[in-house]
């Protein structure tokens, strides 16, 4: 059986046609377990009906046309119970739902498995026979089996827009210039209006659009530079092993070569680009992909094997393609960046001021693109499965971050409300400019110290004009990430020199660095199976002291005649760390007062970010000058939640209750001490949770910049009275979903409903 399942799938996985995907899975099921009938109902959620989209077995010109009630038939049955159900004699059963059309009548024997992924669900695969022949175990087991990888697969048709391509699934045309409404995850707040541009990642065969083209003759002759260079970058790989491999492996050379000839696969792809009018692109992925579909259903394994040569290949000559047929990307005034996964390197390239909002189709609310596109304010969706990559380019958008809505071709009075809604929010964010020279200060008098996180240079001077008190969060890590190697003492010197220098008298936190986990350095990389749990933060940089000591005597040459300095650990899990990094920053500082500099020595904090350090946190305490809690990553450890991790990206939430008892303990260990207590993440930027924040008594908040003018006026709208009240009703609630619920309705009832939805009112 399993050899069977590896077929089924990678036979599905490698059919790019999604109908034509699930017509495989039924014929392959039905032959697979002998029975006479197998079907795929998917659900259409905007209808709330089931729609029969593949079968073998029943009538073929049902598949598109039959549909029912999400709660009606068998099929409605399997999937109100999440659970496979088998049946016999089906006519009697209360269930039952009769339909001639589709000609099942004569089947007696049912099984139906519903298709599930990430807690959705998405459909029902049945199978049908008659007689009084029952379904045993093992067929049952396989069945659930192969729903689980259709899952995936649905999953991912849903990612790419694909699902609702299916006119016979959405009951729709296909016209690109339709309304459509996309939900996603809602990251970043505020509404951005304008049209898609679409990114498409490289080297991606499955990723190259369908783009026609009038210059057939011009497009081949493209094609044909690019398969010889691909040629003769296989060539000059034979030549250099040749001597240290075998005869029979060099031997693969030559086939590659012959796979690659002009008058074989290359004069495939040059008919496809005359007859399609395809771009060279879009015609060898139709060629590749049909030579991996083939070799993939083969029944010899070392002919199966065979498909990665043609998708490696595929691969290469491609990447020559994209080598000379580089397309440029127009950015509009008005850019809403759509893309599959965006990275940070595609909101870079986008012009200063035309990046008005973010769609990603993969990606928590956690992922790096979401926690850049917080610091630069831009209203972002992630997760929004659904948007279709290869029709959006170019539609008019747009994009609710509040809600995690993204509108496709809106009407022109959806277009004129969230204009409206657009100006109130510059009418608001005019109006927190002013809070600018206010402190963050509580109805009654408390005190709340806002401080700004940053690694680059362009935050840094974003902070200032918001009004921060100080860098709470110096991720010093940047400037050796953008290098090819470690930067020098003098280097790392000037950069902390000017941002030191900036933000005199004020203070300024310096963390050490911290890489590993989802930060590496491209010349020092760390290979590990579990990164988070790994070789990162202090662990690297105790175990390297030299490199430790580099930066922390730039750090305090840096600091001289400023005394504006403060240094962080990160990611220490004990007291043994503290002490080891103590005695380094001490020799470090003695070298430099012999070498006759006069500086104070600068205070020292520890970030508490696992659990360990919240269960240690007054014996932490008493070690050093100050506590600053690293939200994200100690909501991650707390939850055991890989906060990039878009199949638990649901369990991520850091109103968790175990989240805020620890912070409470936090607090307490540190004030037991006398030592001031901040928080540094997404937390401290979060409206809902500012308020909890207040009355948990953190001495500071830091966030990115654009965030701390909404902060300071939640902060100034609360008593630290009602803030406490608040904290109190919420620490005897259990589910994360209901204390947001509760925390919103307060921010409602003070009159910050712009926080939390578009509008200011």
């Amino acid at each position: 059986m399993l050899r069977t399942l590896n077929r089924i799938v990678q036979e599905v996985t490698a059919t790019k046609d999604l109908q034509q995907a699930l017509q495989i899975m039924v014929e392959r099921v039905r032959s697979a377990i002998d029975t006479q009938a197998a079907t795929i109902f998917l659900i259409d959620y905007q209808r709330g009906e089931y729609v029969l989209m593949a079968t073998e077995g029943l009538n073929p010109e049902c598949v598109g046309k039959v549909r029912f009630g999400i709660d009606k038939g068998l099929v409605g049955y399997v999937g109100r119970r999440e659970e496979p159900i088998s049946l016999e004699n089906v006519s009697e059963h209360p269930e039952f739902l009769q339909n001639r059309y589709v000609g099942e009548e004569k089947y007696n024997i049912f099984l139906g498995v519903p298709i599930i992924h990430h807690r959705r669900l998405l459909g029902v695969l049945t199978v049908q026979q008659e007689g009084d022949r029952c379904y045993d175990e093992d067929e049952e087991a396989f069945l659930i089996t192969i729903a689980a990888q259709l899952g995936t697969v649905i999953a991912s048709a849903e990612a790419t827009g694909e699902l609702m391509r299916l006119p016979a699934f959405s009951g729709k045309s296909t016209d690109s210039s339709e309304e459509l409404i996309v939900t996603g995850i809602p990251s970043v707040p505020g509404v951005g209006i304008g049209h898609a541009v679409v990114v498409f990642p490289p080297a991606d065969l499955d990723a190259v659009p369908d783009n026609h083209i009038e210059d057939v003759d011009s497009e081949i002759e493209i094609f044909q530079v690019a398969l010889s260079n691909a040629r003769a970058e296989i060539q000059r790989l034979g030549e250099r092993f040749a001597g240290s491999i075998r005869p029979e492996e060099q031997a693969l050379f030559d086939v590659y070569l012959k796979i690659l000839h002009k008058k074989g696969i290359g004069a495939e792809i040059c008919d496809v680009i005359r007859d399609d009018k395809l771009w060279a692109q879009a015609a060898l992925k139709k060629v590749i992909n049909q030579y991996i579909h083939n070799f993939e259903a083969m029944e010899d394994s070392y002919l199966r094997e065979r498909a990665s040569d043609f998708r490696d290949l595929g691969g290469r000559v491609l990447a020559q393609l994209q080598a000379t047929q580089v397309v440029s990307i127009e950015y509009p005034e008005n850019t809403i960046l759509v893309g599959e996964e965006l990275s940070a390197a595609d909101l870079a390239d986008v012009p200063e001021g035309s990046l008005k909002a973010i769609v990603s189709a993969r990606g928590s609310n956690n992922s790096h693109v979401a926690i850049l596109a917080r610091a630069l304010g831009v209203p972002t969706v992630m997760g929004a499965m659904g948007i279709s990559l290869s029709t959006v380019n170019q539609s008019e958008i747009i994009v609710d971050g509040y809600f995690g809505q993204v509108y496709v071709n809106p009407s022109p009075d959806l277009l004129t409300e969230f204009h409206r809604l657009a100006k109130e929010e510059q009418a608001l964010n005019a109006s927190l400019a002013e809070l600018r020279e206010f402190p963050g200060e509580t109805l009654d008098g408390h005190r709340v110290a806002l401080h700004v996180n940053t690694g680059l240079a362009a935050d840094a001077s974003l902070s200032m004009t918001v009004g921060a008190e100080g860098i709470g969060l110096y991720r010093s890590e940047v400037p050796f990430m953008t290098r090819d190697r470690f930067p020098s003492e003098e280097e790392q010197r000037v950069i902390y020199r000017q941002l030191l220098k900036a933000f005199a008298p004020r203070y300024v936190t310096m963390r050490t660095l911290d890489i590993g986990g989802d930060k590496s350095l491209p010349y020092f990389p760390v290979e590990e199976d579990n990164p988070f749990l790994g070789w990162r933060g202090i662990r690297v940089t105790l175990d390297h002291p030299d490199v430790f000591l580099m930066q922390i005597r730039a750090m305090l040459k840096a600091s001289e005649g400023l005394s504006n300095l403060r240094i962080m650990l990160p990611m220490i899990t004990g007291t043994g760390e503290v002490d080891e990094a103590k005695n380094l920053i001490d020799q470090a500082y003695q070298e430099i007062i012999e070498e006759g500099l006069a500086i104070k020595p600068p205070q020292l904090g520890v970030m508490i970010e696992v659990p360990s350090a919240v269960y240690q946190a007054r014996e932490l305490a008493k070690r050093v000058d100050f506590l600053s809690v690293g939200s994200n990553d100690l909501t991650q450890y707390l939850l055991a939640v890989d906060r990039n991790n878009s199949r638990v990206a649901g369990l991520y939430d850091s109103l968790h209750p175990a989240v805020l008892k620890a912070l409470m303990q936090v607090v307490e260990g540190a004030h037991a001490e006398g030592k001031q207590v901040s928080i540094c993440g997404e937390m401290a930027a979060d409206p809902a949770a500012v308020v909890l924040l207040l009355a948990m008594d953190f001495d500071a908040l830091s966030m990115n910049s654009t965030s701390l003018p909404r902060i300071k006026w939640v902060i100034r709208k609360f008593s630290l009275h009602n803030a406490r009240k608040i904290l109190s009703e919420v620490l005897v609630m259990e589910n994360p979903a209901a204390i947001r619920v509760h925390l919103e309705t307060a921010l409602e009832t003070a009159g910050l409903g712009g926080l939390i939805r578009a509008g200011s009112r």
